[in-house]
C-alpha cells in the first residue's frame, strides 16, 4: 500500500510540472518545484526564449561552460534575452559544500526572482534543488526527494554530498520514505 501510494504522489507531482511547464518540457529532465523555482538539464538556444517567455527572470547553471553539451555563450545569450546569468562551475566528481552555499545564498538573497537552475542533464542541479528545498523552503525530506528519484538515484560521491550538507545544516538524510539503496552508508559517512 505504501509503494502504491509513493506512485500516485509521484504521477500527481509529474502532472503538476508538466503543467507548469509549457512549453518547457522540450528541456531534458526539467522539474517545476514552484512557481518561482525549477531545474532541467541543458536547454537549447531556441529554448531559452521560452525560458523567458515563461517568466523565468534568471538562469543558474551549475557545470562547466567547456562542457561538450554547453551553449556557446550562454551568459551573453541568456543577458541577450532580459534574463541575468550566474554560473556556479561544480566538479560532477567532487561537488563542494561551499559551492552549495553559494547558491543557497543567490536564493535566499531573492527569494522572488523566478529561477532556472541547470546542468547538463539535471544531476547537478537537481541535488541542489533537493537541499535548497529541504533546507531553506522547509519541505519535507521525503517529499522533495520522490521529485529528485524521478530524475536520477545519485552515485557515491553525490549521496555522501547530500549527507554532508544535510548534516552541516543539522539535518538528517534519513526518512520513512527515503530510500537511498545501496548506497546508504549511514554509519561511515
Amino acid at each position: 500500500m505504501k509503494q502504491s501510494s509513493r506512485v500516485i504522489t509521484m504521477l500527481v507531482l509529474l502532472a503538476s510540472s508538466a503543467s507548469y511547464a509549457g512549453d518547457l518540457t522540450d528541456i531534458s529532465n526539467f522539474r517545476q518545484y514552484s512557481d518561482q523555482f525549477a531545474s532541467s538539464g541543458q536547454p537549447s538556444i531556441e529554448d531559452l526564449t521560452s525560458v523567458k517567455d515563461a517568466g523565468f527572470e534568471r538562469i543558474v547553471y551549475l557545470a562547466f561552460s567547456d562542457d561538450s553539451t554547453a551553449i556557446d555563450a550562454e551568459d551573453r545569450r541568456v543577458k541577450k534575452h532580459g534574463m541575468r546569468y550566474v554560473h556556479i562551475p561544480v566538479d560532477f566528481n567532487k561537488p563542494e559544500l561551499e559551492e552549495f552555499q553559494t547558491f543557497l545564498h543567490l536564493m535566499q538573497a531573492e527569494p522572488d526572482t523566478k529561477t532556472l537552475l541547470h546542468c547538463q542533464i539535471n544531476l547537478r542541479a537537481s541535488t541542489f534543488s533537493l537541499l535548497y528545498r529541504v533546507i531553506a523552503l522547509g519541505v519535507p525530506l521525503g517529499e522533495a526527494k520522490q521529485v529528485f528519484d524521478s530524475v536520477w538515484q545519485p552515485n557515491e560521491t553525490w549521496y555522501r554530498f547530500i549527507v554532508t550538507v544535510l548534516d552541516h545544516y543539522n539535518m538528517s538524510h534519513e526518512c520513512d520514505e527515503c530510500d537511498w539503496g545501496e548506497l546508504d552508508f549511514s554509519s561511515d559517512v
